[in-house]
């Protein structure tokens, strides 16, 4: 079934655009070749360009579960792959406190009793005590699943050589039970914003995928989708403005969410049209930090005029 829905580049591409994601042909074409390769995809880009939003679809594509690690500074294993249930440890040894005496029988020396409880340690440290975390969660599934590691270079490299064996092998190893097999692999997504440079290790591991901002035509098809009760020439308009807003040195550029949340505002607010007053009075909406909101406002004649000269040009 899933490698019908992978059959081909356009049907990616086609089916995706039907669940209200608007894919690049770069896009449909990395996750065709991920799929039939068995391969992790490494998505790289500026934040809010639709990384994690893609890993969301896929899941809805293959209708499978989606599980997310969202990466952190700090990140190990006990949060990733798995910890010990030492809760239920403690209770069971309490509740089996009576059982001690039969399990020490004659037991005359420190070293004979120390050899009888080694004898019975591996069923406090077996699977029914293990805690999986997301990643071990991920190869558990028996009917596969989409494994998203969301913004992965906010994690430690020391957290990045944890992934490795997952990566290549589709396992994972706890030392007191042995090595865990994926039970079906994993669809396997991993975004970064760029913060960091990612290590070699890990992209040898991993198909690239760089998803920029978009260009006007893919942008303007973007909120037409997300925005269905927009106006074309409104949809237009701030899709220019946008773009031409990009252009300018600022702290933040407005990501593809943000235009996205603009056009909502603008269609609550009855626009037929980008008008000046509007746009000032709207511009934290797209804008995060108030040094960008002050230098935009005093260019927004400017950028407005600019943007209309390039949609009629």
């Amino acid at each position: 079934m899933d490698s019908e829905r992978f059959a081909s580049v356009d049907a990616i591409m086609r089916d995706f655009a039907a669940m209200d994601y608007i894919c690049s042909r770069r896009i449909a074409t990395c996750l065709f070749v991920a799929h039939h390769l068995g391969r992790p995809i490494l998505v790289e880009g500026p934040a809010g360009v639709g990384k994690t939003e893609l890993a969301k679809t896929v899941a809805r594509y293959l209708e499978q579960p989606l599980v997310r690690l969202q990466c952190y500074e700090g990140l190990d294993e006990s949060k990733a792959i798995y910890e010990w249930k030492y809760g239920k440890q403690l209770l069971y040894i309490q509740l089996l406190k009576e059982k001690l005496h039969e399990v020490m029988g004659d037991a005359q020396t420190l070293e004979a009793a120390t050899a009888r409880l080694h004898a019975h340690e591996d069923v406090f440290f077996s699977e029914h005590f293990l805690e999986p975390r997301p990643l071990l969660k991920a190869l558990q599934e028996p009917d596969g699943c989409v494994l998203l590691v969301d913004e992965v270079d906010k994690s430690d490299q020391e957290f990045e050589a944890l992934l490795l064996e997952i990566l290549s092998d589709f396992q994972v190893t706890v030392p007191e039970i042995g090595t865990i097999v994926a039970m079906r692999r994993p669809f396997v997504l991993l975004t970064s914003n760029n913060t960091r440079e990612m290590s070699d290790a890990l992209k040898r591991r991993c198909l690239h995928l760089y998803i920029p901002y978009p260009d006007a035509d893919l942008e303007r098809r973007i909120v037409a989708v997300r925005v269905p009760g927009i106006e074309i020439a409104l949809r237009d308009q701030l899709v220019a403005f946008i773009q031409r807003i990009r252009r300018v040195d600022l702290k933040k550029h407005p990501s593809v969410s943000e235009t996205v949340d603009w056009a909502k505002v603008l269609v609550l607010l009855h626009a037929n049209a980008l008008e000046e007053s509007m746009v000032r009075e709207t511009l934290s909406v797209f804008l995060k930090f108030e040094e960008d909101i002050r230098r935009v406002e005093q260019e927004v004649t400017t950028l407005l005029h600019d943007a209309r000269a390039e949609m009629m040009g």
